[in-house]
């Protein structure tokens, strides 16, 4: 909801300022037809830029909130041995994990559709991946990749550990 608000306002004060900079000309029905033709142009744009800025968000929000008895932890010191972790976590500390974190889901998104490909090839009478491909599948492997991106995130990223509370 924070991704499409922010994406709906910024396509908004950049379509204004596009009707600002062409002087205000009067507003008909094909000037409205072309104000929500450039407001659609720049929500897909920004649309994309704000899921980035939601995602960085809720890395915080992951740091700084419980789920079912366990909690993500920051360390002080990027050491095997260390058990020192960060009490407050802001945006600042979290720029290097959230960065693996979104090439990590990246990777696993990818990989997924790599063994999608196989399975098609092997197990199915499709011909190609894209046969069967559509947005709600790409939903079902971001959200599949969002679930495996912690159990590796935990192993993989020396900086983060799943602590139990």
């Amino acid at each position: 909801m924070c991704s499409l608000f922010l994406a709906a306002t910024f396509a908004l004060l950049l379509t204004l300022f596009i009707y600002m900079k062409q002087g205000f000309p009067p507003v008909d029905e094909e000037i409205m037809g072309a104000l929500f033709d450039v407001w659609k142009f720049w929500f897909a744009i920004a649309l994309n830029m704000a899921v980035l800025i939601a995602l960085f968000r809720s890395v915080k929000y992951l740091f700084n909130h419980p789920h079912a008895g366990y909690v993500l932890k920051l360390k002080k010191c990027f050491k095997e041995d260390s058990h020192e972790y960060l009490e407050v976590i802001g945006y600042g500390d979290l720029v290097k994990v959230w960065r693996k974190w979104f090439m990590l889901l990246i990777w696993l998104v990818g990989s997924l559709m790599v063994l999608a490909l196989l399975f098609t090839y092997i197990f199915s009478f499709y011909e190609s991946l894209f046969d069967w491909f559509n947005i709600y599948v790409l939903y079902a492997f971001i959200l599949l990749a969002g679930y495996l991106s912690f159990i590796f995130l935990g192993s993989r990223c020396k900086s983060v550990r799943i602590v139990k509370c």
